[in-house]
């Protein structure tokens, strides 16, 4: 691998991807709205496209070729067919962005428990997906098209809740600071349960299978999954401090319809390693207390 197209790149995963292919010597194009500043200077060259304007894809890319892409900002299937259109002829690999919400709730799913080669995607704008179930469908959608169409290897990485110090959302400090600061919190169903990952580990991992010859679909993550009322608890034990959980507290980001957890023993077996969740949570708590 000696170059790269990141559609995206200029936040949270993807400025902590761009680093490490520079730092790999990797040449970078970044291909954004051109709306959000990034820090890389000359060392990255830059595309001005809107993933909601094929024709906009089309003239960027055209007259150029990368090893890999990288797509961090896809969330519609029509965006998948388009970007696929787009860069026929000019990647070698597809390195695919996806979500565990690409599986029903519930815990522990296994890769094959979504088959993107059997789901009949119907073309769709991501202003026509709504919610969390709108989502869902959205990353079931680009999956089926990407694998169905490509001309070229597809990874899509599954990832679960990305968190950690430069996490921009905030959701994990939301609880923290809330228990530290004796604010209530509504929790609607303490007992759901989750999946994360480290930021800086979903960036190595999305370099790591560019680098390598996996194709299809992988979970990576750490290996254990957590419920709301034992994240709470482990914050009070942290902090020292007693949660207020009610009915008119403020709601918690973390309140989902139904539980989300992956199994990533799959993607462990291939040789990846992930931190455990309670030290992954344990330092991240602390460094927001």
């Amino acid at each position: 691998m000696k170059s790269a197209l990141i559609l995206g790149g200029t936040q949270f995963v993807g400025k902590r991807l761009v680093q490490l292919l520079l730092e790999e010597g990797i040449e970078v194009t970044i291909a954004t709205r051109g709306k959000t500043p990034d820090s890389f200077g000359d060392q990255v060259s830059r595309l001005k496209i809107s993933r909601e304007d094929a024709g906009s894809l089309h003239k960027a890319f055209h007259g150029k070729k990368w090893d890999v892409v990288f797509d961090q900002t896809c969330y519609s299937s029509q965006e998948a067919s388009d970007t696929l259109q787009a860069l026929s002829g000019k990647i070698r690999k597809y390195i695919f962005t996806s979500s565990q919400a690409v599986y029903d709730f519930g815990t522990k799913h296994k890769e094959e428990n979504f088959n993107p080669l059997v789901f009949n995607p119907l073309l769709k704008t991501r202003g026509e997906y709504i919610g969390y179930v709108g989502y869902q469908e959205a990353k079931r959608a680009a999956e089926a098209v990407l694998f169905q169409n490509a001309e070229v290897p597809i990874a899509a990485v599954r990832f679960p809740i990305i968190i950690g110090k430069d996490d921009y959302t905030n959701r994990l400090k939301f609880h923290v600071d809330h228990v530290k600061d004796g604010k209530a919190i509504f929790i609607q169903n303490p007992d759901l349960r989750y999946s994360f990952i480290e930021s800086k580990e979903a960036a190595t991992f999305l370099f790591n299978m560019a680098r390598s010859d996996f194709h299809g679909g992988i979970n990576p993550g750490s290996s254990e999954d957590i419920s709301l009322r034992e994240l709470v608890t482990l914050i009070e034990d942290l902090t020292s401090t007693k949660a207020i959980l009610q009915k008119d507290g403020d709601p918690s980001p973390y309140n989902l319809p139904g539980s989300w957890s992956v199994d990533t023993s799959f993607a462990r077996s291939l040789g990846y390693n992930f931190i455990s969740l309670n030290q992954l949570l344990n330092r991240l708590i602390q460094y927001y207390e």
